[in-house]
């Protein structure tokens, strides 16, 4: 979406005390809306790249400064490699946080994770590099429950599990029991 209204993000969230920010991407296409309760999360400040937002600010149930980001990257690898550079450098001067990155990262871990697609020299740059960016910054995927996959072709040719949750050990201390199916959280709101 190009054009987003803020009453149109009051009736997505049922609530009109809600902060938000939209990257509205290229011509509509990689468009990321993030929205917080306020009631939740104190605002701090805000990073917007191009193939991400990042929210920071303090959650006010268990006292802790936390960053949140939302994330939609294109098929192209020099997007992604882009991104996890840009990643890297904002959680390496922002480290004493509990981080959560969630969103269309476009990008496997393991050869199983994508199926009717031929593998090429470049996907498997594409998994090196992804697992690399996970690792240097110290990240844990949530446990997922339900689908793996979450794209699918329309005509079920072939799928891949492209979005994913990412935390951080300090968040993982604060919400253990979060899992992730096809894009949700379960657990705990973050807003409870």
């Amino acid at each position: 979406m190009t054009n987003l209204s803020d009453n149109r993000c009051f009736l997505l969230w049922v609530d009109s005390n809600i902060g938000l920010l939209h990257n509205e991407g290229v011509n509509g296409a990689g468009s990321i809306l993030s929205l917080w309760h306020k009631e939740a999360l104190c605002y701090d400040r805000h990073v917007v790249g191009s193939d991400f937002i990042a929210i920071m600010g303090q959650h006010l149930k268990p006292n802790s400064f936390c960053v949140m980001i939302n994330v939609y990257v294109a098929c192209n690898i020099s997007d992604k490699v882009a991104l996890w550079e840009a990643l890297t450098n904002l959680k390496s001067s922002h480290q004493c946080m509990a981080w959560c990155l969630c969103g269309d990262f476009n990008a496997v871990r393991r050869d199983d994770e994508r199926k009717g697609i031929r593998w090429n020299s470049s996907k498997k740059k594409e998994i090196i590099g992804f697992n690399r960016f996970i690792e240097t910054n110290p990240l844990v995927e949530l446990p997922r429950v339900g689908k793996q996959c979450t794209w699918y072709k329309s005509d079920g040719t072939a799928k891949s599990r492209l979005d994913r949750i990412l935390v951080s050990e300090e968040w993982l201390q604060i919400w253990s029991s979060f899992k992730q199916s096809s894009g949700e959280v379960f657990g705990h709101r973050l807003g409870s």
